[in-house]
């Protein structure tokens, strides 16, 4: 009797472990197939870039390992070259500009939702800020603002260095888009919330802080990432006004050694502060995916 069971357990095994073992292979060929491919292209750009009847000219100029140390820490003949000091100036910039940006986009999605009489002027000037600011190319906001500002000759407002008339730019662009952003987030929580905190007795101002608000923000945590990446790569345009950021940085040290490499380094130094940030946001979308059909 128990020679059976186990003869009879021997035949069912391989066709009950079968589809899994079958999963398995596909999935190590598709991992195999993806590196090869992988390898093929990325090897295919290296051979091209090197064989290029330029390519030792273009190496030269721009991937030189010697400038581009010499452009990350500054040259002997000009301290302003420095690409490594030039970049902390675009990530103070960044973060003032974030916290800034994310108060006033909140304030002004809050006051475009507004159904209050009272508030109806600040509800039009809502609209026209956001229209306006979403409308005008970033780099023009910049010559309006850091020209603009200066010869206005307002005291303390005329009188700032121009990096924080390009954070004030960066502001006044991003707090127009991220308003947007807060507002789609608070149209996407079901109406019956909305309801339910009515029911309750709440307030409108308590619905919108404990009930809306809350929902909302989870959602569009993945698109306000997205912003805040483009935000952090926009700050290169603080180099219009003569901000001696990274990209000026780079460019001062091509003007005195006639080679680019210190452009090169700034965009690295761009790739490693966006990438991480990036590939947050992507973990945070997968698993906001993984929540909702979990919930459906």
């Amino acid at each position: 009797m128990v020679n059976e069971t186990d003869a009879r357990l021997s035949e069912q095994t391989p066709s009950f472990f079968a589809p899994r073992r079958k999963q398995l292979l596909l999935g190590r060929r598709a991992i195999v197939a993806s590196t090869l491919s992988t390898v093929l292209i990325i090897g295919g750009l290296f051979a091209v870039f090197l064989l290029a009847p330029g390519g030792a000219t273009v190496r030269h100029f721009f991937f030189n390992p010697h400038d581009m140390w010499q452009s990350f820490v500054g040259d002997h003949r000009d301290a302003l070259s420095s690409v490594g000091l030039g970049l902390l100036t675009n990530i103070w910039v960044f973060l003032v500009a974030e916290v800034f940006v994310l108060t006033f986009g909140l304030a002004i999605a809050w006051t475009r939702m507004t159904k209050s009489p009272v508030l109806m002027p600040f509800r039009i000037l809502a609209i026209i800020y956001s229209d306006v600011f979403r409308g005008i190319p970033v780099l023009l906001v910049f010559l309006l603002i850091g020209f603009g500002v200066p010869a206005l000759q307002i005291t303390f407002i005329s009188n700032q260095s121009l990096a924080v008339y390009g954070c004030v730019s960066l502001i006044l662009t991003y707090s127009a888009y991220v308003a947007e952003v807060f507002r789609a987030g608070i149209y996407s929580v079901p109406h019956g919330q909305l309801l339910a905190a009515r029911s309750l007795g709440l307030t409108n101002a308590t619905t919108m802080r404990r009930v809306i608000l809350p929902q909302a923000v989870r959602t569009v945590v993945p698109p306000l990432l997205n912003d805040f990446i483009s935000l952090q790569k926009d700050t290169a345009l603080l180099s219009i006004l003569g901000v001696i950021e990274a990209v000026q940085a780079g460019t001062i040290y091509q003007d005195l050694r006639f080679n680019s490499s210190g452009l090169v380094v700034a965009s690295l130094l761009f790739l490693a502060m966006t990438i991480p940030l990036t590939r947050f946001t992507d973990s945070l979308v997968a698993r906001d995916r993984t929540r909702r059909l979990a919930s459906s």
